[in-house]
């Protein structure tokens, strides 16, 4: 008889709420966006929006304006 338990997961949603903000804030740092405002901001922009904008030649500031 197979008695292999399932791995016990570790960690909460917080933690994983944590590093997806964190994600969102290196995202839209990577696009320009100075970090502090960055991480104003990632909870209330789509950093895809401000992607596409900043890809299309818009000024990062004025792409988190605009997507905001």
């Amino acid at each position: 008889m197979d008695t292999t338990l399932l791995p016990e997961i570790t960690g909460n949603a917080q933690d994983e709420d944590t590093r997806v903000r964190d994600w969102r804030v290196d995202q839209l740092w990577q696009l320009g966006v100075p970090r502090l405002l960055a991480r104003a901001f990632a909870d209330d922009v789509d950093w895809h929006e401000v992607a596409r904008l900043v890809e299309r030649g818009c000024p990062p500031l004025v792409a988190l304006q605009i997507a905001w």
